[in-house]
């Protein structure tokens, strides 16, 4: 099945402790997607994995062997690149059977897999083209392929989508996607683009500065994000946060004390996070008053950016259309689902 089990990994480069002590189970015949900002060493975790970087200590298993230290053409692992990493002077053929040739396969094994992999991906028509021929489409199927005629039991795709153009990533998602299904394999995914993460991933693992902030299903980390972190960084448009004070089981803003809701939180202060679409601006009386900045028009909604008590704030806008001379306006809070974080730790705090 593919299980990878990382057990107290480190790795510094230099003084700089990129992975301290890292553990996690990645489960097998599912996609696990690493996600998080830059810098936050989900590359240098998937290069670990697939022997292209050892740890400085600590340990990787694949199943029930020990590959920390094995050379990468041992470990059954395949690995597809953000850059495609395709021989310029091979067709497409030849980049496909490059990896068997090497294992010394017959030649007849090898054009066997090497088109049952061109016509799962739709390429077959293209195999006697060279990569600057193809579109980056075109290069990025090549570059799965090759990965796929190694029959590998666990692909590692590191940020694979990002050098194409917004509408062809988001073709190449479902086909990821789909071939995941088609094949059962483990496949472990890097991205800091939480679209992708979302849509695609089985697993999800939320990173910061080498460690895991959340783990879970992407429907599981939108609802209840363990951290401020993890709320700001996913969802679009990124979470709201207010800093608020609970009192006699009211919840209102520290500066003015406006009324935003209801709590059974014990009285002090939060850190409250409300997402952008639980939101409505409005012109109507009985909701809080904001100052209004300026309309962001997003096709299939409109987001009011505005002031609440001094704090930026998005609301989704329940207006037909905006007034040019908009100077103020009211957010409902009445429908919102809202999350409270401890202004210390920033860790998610159960209502």
């Amino acid at each position: 099945m593919g299980i990878l089990k990382l057990q107290d990994l480190v790795k510094r480069f230099g003084d700089n402790e990129v992975i301290p002590r890292f553990n996690l189970d990645i489960p097998g015949g599912q996609l696990t997607v690493f996600l998080g900002p830059s810098g936050c060493g989900k590359s240098t975790l998937l290069r670990l994995i697939a022997g292209l970087e050892y740890p400085d200590s600590g340990s990787i298993h694949l199943e029930d062997r020990e590959i920390t230290r094995i050379e990468p053409r041992n470990r059954n692992i395949a690995m597809v690149f953000q850059n495609y990493a395709l021989y310029p002077h091979l067709t497409v053929r030849e980049n496909l059977s490059f990896p068997l040739r090497i294992a010394k396969l017959t030649k007849p094994a090898i054009t066997e897999k090497v088109e049952e992999a061109a016509t799962l991906l739709g390429i077959d028509h293209l195999l006697d083209r060279l990569p600057r021929t193809l579109s980056g489409g075109e290069r990025q199927r090549t570059a799965v392929g090759r990965a796929i005629v190694r029959d590998p039991e666990v692909f590692l795709f590191d940020e694979p989508l990002s050098n194409l153009d917004f509408q062809l990533r988001n073709q190449m998602r479902g086909e990821i996607k789909s071939l995941q299904r088609r094949l059962g394999k483990t496949m472990v995914y890097v991205t800091h683009d939480q679209t992708e993460a979302m849509t695609m991933a089985d697993h999800l693992v939320v990173l910061k500065a080498g460690r895991i902030m959340q783990i879970g299903t992407p429907t599981e980390i939108y609802n209840e994000p363990a951290h401020a972190f993890v709320a700001g960084f996913i969802g679009s448009p990124p979470m709201n946060f207010l800093h608020v004070r609970a009192e006699n089981g009211r919840i209102t803003t520290e500066e003015s004390g406006m009324k935003l809701g209801a709590s059974a939180l014990a009285d002090g202060q939060y850190l409250l996070g409300v997402r952008p679409d639980h939101l409505k601006a409005l012109l109507d009386d009985g909701a809080v008053a904001a100052t209004f900045r300026q309309a962001e028009f997003h096709g299939a909604a409109t987001y009011i950016h505005c002031l609440l008590d001094g704090e930026p704030l998005l609301a989704r806008s329940a207006l037909a259309e905006i007034p040019d001379d908009m100077k103020s306006l009211r957010i409902d809070f009445s429908d919102a689902t809202l999350h409270f974080f401890d202004p210390n730790t920033q860790q998610r705090l159960p209502v």
